[in-house]
């Protein structure tokens, strides 16, 4: 028997926890989040007022640079570790500028550790730092110092700022390439967010250059953004309010559309799926827009406007900076600074009552969008009360649950039909995966109304088996972190997962935006060479795997299976291929041109647009290779 004392503790230093642990320190899908932590660093420069250009370059080789004309990282010794400022920052999690308001007054690095996780997760960090004069440079690899911090040349002494280039480790990532849209509108949304900042994005590998800098910054933004709709305002409802303490900036409009194309929420540029931030957005626009119905007896009888009434179909641009923010988890995506809800809220209600009241014909219609909503509500509860998830219901019997509850390691497979389901039963690790089996092709809900798609016996199953209602904003009861959509790697596979993928998008629009549905990739092919397997998605993939092992091997023997479907694949190929972590496919679900998405989709997916989609698929047909 194993003795267990005080020698059988593990006590991990520098940077080791981060490389034990990558996932409790930043998102270990892409490394686009190593990227943010580097360019946030550049831009709290600029908020101070020190920085006011950001150069970023994706190189061909997977490595990325970010470069400010700051006042560069301190490379004077520090007084207590004995060590360069910069060697500090890289090495050491928990250093940094930021605890304190002497430096940054409004700062997203708040934690201190994002520099040193991008030194912990990456084979090279390469730092030149322009100050006092002097150009420096210093590298780490793997989390370690190196070269020496030392001298390179004289500059001006008005010359300053910080290179930092570095290369991430295919290790520690699901797809160690940097996904360069997202990339783009990152530092787009930077440019929008902080007014004169000018930010150019250098895309080495399709040699695209971008420059952005808004003068004006978010008073157009969101018009721009929504240009070609309908909206509600015409020109958006904004708010713009600042002390030496607090900024709040904010752009709100509504569409025809029954979700919010644009949602985007930033705390000190650093962009947030929600928070107490927007939870105030949401009750200040409520409690103004109640005040004007109720002064002038808007509201019909037995109807009462919630916040999730008025929410429908808005679209907002929500931007807010306060000194010492506090955050759920180290990847910054929910604000927790519990203050911010009531700040927010007060001063968007004294706002939007005073734009209410200016403009009472425009705030009439949007009133009676609320009222309709909540009308449809009531509607709908009477008709359908039975098919909704209030109290607790009874799972699916379909169902295979998982045993954790933790949203971090759970994931629920939904997957195309009963065969498919019962392989993916015994594929599954039942401790954090759960199957759901759905029976062909679901409802095409891109025309329906989310009060009435739960009539459905697939989409109610999905609704009860995700913890959710259609359209919900809280997502408390979510009971998986991931929603996983398994269908047949061929064509009519593809379809059925764009009709779950069109279920979300249109109405669990937060599911997507909080990067919770994935869309599992299955191969298509088995090919077995000699004793080595191999599996392709597709037939490119099938034919450059082919080609590789004959210039290995001109002899071998080799033979290509196409599985006709999920349920042909036994449980272990459908594991190894799908399933394991460290092995599948996984790609998920995202919305970073909501506009353009919805359009498509419309045309798509709209049985009024049956002429615009022939012509698409006239034009674009061609485009299918797989």
């Amino acid at each position: 028997m194993n003795s267990y004392d005080s020698s059988s503790i593990e006590v991990l230093t520098g940077l080791e926890p981060v490389r034990k642990h990558p996932g409790m320190y930043t998102e270990t899908e892409c490394p686009n989040h190593l990227a943010q932590e580097v360019i946030d660093n550049s831009v709290d420069e600029a908020i101070a007022g020190f920085a006011s250009k950001i150069n970023v370059v994706l190189y061909k080789n997977n490595s990325l640079s970010v470069e400010d004309d700051g006042r560069g990282m301190p490379v004077d010794i520090h007084p207590k570790e004995g060590k360069s400022g910069v060697e500090v920052i890289l090495t050491k999690l928990h250093a940094g500028g930021k605890f304190s308001n002497d430096l940054y007054q409004f700062s997203g690095g708040l934690h201190g550790v994002g520099i040193s996780v991008v030194n912990a997760l990456s084979t090279l960090v390469e730092i030149w730092i322009k100050r006092d004069a002097k150009e420096h440079h210093i590298t780490f690899s793997n989390g370690s110092k190196k070269t020496e911090l030392k001298v390179t040349r004289k500059v001006s002494k008005y010359n300053t700022g910080t290179i930092v280039k570095f290369k991430p480790d295919a290790r520690f990532f699901d797809n160690i390439k940097f996904s360069a849209t997202k990339l783009h509108n990152n530092l787009r949304s930077k440019a929008v967010l902080c007014p004169d900042l000018e930010i150019n994005f250098y895309n080495e590998i399709n040699e695209k250059t971008d420059k952005w800098i808004y003068k004006e910054g978010l008073k157009d933004y969101l018009s721009k953004s929504l240009d070609g709709l309908d909206c509600l305002p015409t020109d958006p409802f904004v708010v713009n309010y600042k002390t030496n303490e607090q900024q709040l900036n904010c752009s709100v409009t509504w569409t025809q559309y029954n979700t919010n194309i644009i949602a985007e929420s930033y705390v000190n540029l650093i962009p947030t799926i929600s928070g107490t931030h927007v939870n105030g957005l949401r009750s200040g626009l409520t409690e103004a827009l109640k005040e004007f119905c109720e002064f002038r007896n808007l509201i019909p009888k037995n109807i009462k406007l919630t916040p999730d009434d008025v929410w429908q179909k808005i679209s907002y641009v929500l931007s807010i900076k306060i000194m010492d923010p506090q955050f759920s988890g180290q990847t910054k995506k929910r604000l927790s600074s519990r203050e911010c809800a009531s700040f927010v809220a007060n001063i968007v209600k004294d706002t939007f009552s005073i734009w209410l009241n200016q403009h009472t014909s425009m705030a009439k219609e949007i009133a009676q969008l609320a009222i309709i909503n909540a009308q449809i509500k009531l509607k709908t509860n009477k008709k359908v009360i039975r098919k909704k998830i209030f109290s607790g219901p009874i799972l699916p019997g379909k169902l295979s649950d998982c045993i954790s509850t933790d949203l971090n390691q759970t994931e629920v497979f939904l997957v195309e039909g009963d065969s498919a389901g019962g392989s993916a039963k015994q594929a599954r690790n039942k401790e954090y995966q759960a199957i759901l089996p759905l029976r062909g092709k679901i409802l095409n809900t891109w025309e329906i109304n989310s009060e009435q798609i739960l009539a459905n016996k697939e989409i109610h199953d999905i609704s009860i088996a995700i913890g959710l209602e259609p359209n919900s904003e809280d997502l408390s009861n979510l009971r998986y972190g991931k929603i996983c959509i398994l269908a047949d790697a061929d064509s009519d596979g593809a379809h059925i997962a764009t009709l779950i993928c069109t279920l979300f998008m249109k109405h669990f629009p937060k599911l997507v935006q909080e990067g919770h549905i994935f869309v599992a990739m299955p191969p298509l092919y088995r090919i077995d060479a000699g004793k080595q397997v191999y599996y392709a998605l597709n037939n490119n993939e099938r034919d450059t795997i082919i080609r590789k092992v004959k210039n290995e091997n001109k002899r071998v023997k080799i033979q290509v299976q196409r599985f006709k479907g999920l349920g042909e694949m036994n449980p272990s190929q459908l594991r190894e291929t799908t399933m394991l972590s460290n092995t599948r496919h996984l790609i998920q679900l995202t919305s970073n041109n909501p506009l353009q998405i919805f359009k498509t989709m419309d045309m798509l997916l709209s049985k009024k647009r049956a002429a615009d989609r022939k012509k698409w698929l006239e034009e674009n047909g061609n485009l299918d290779n797989a």
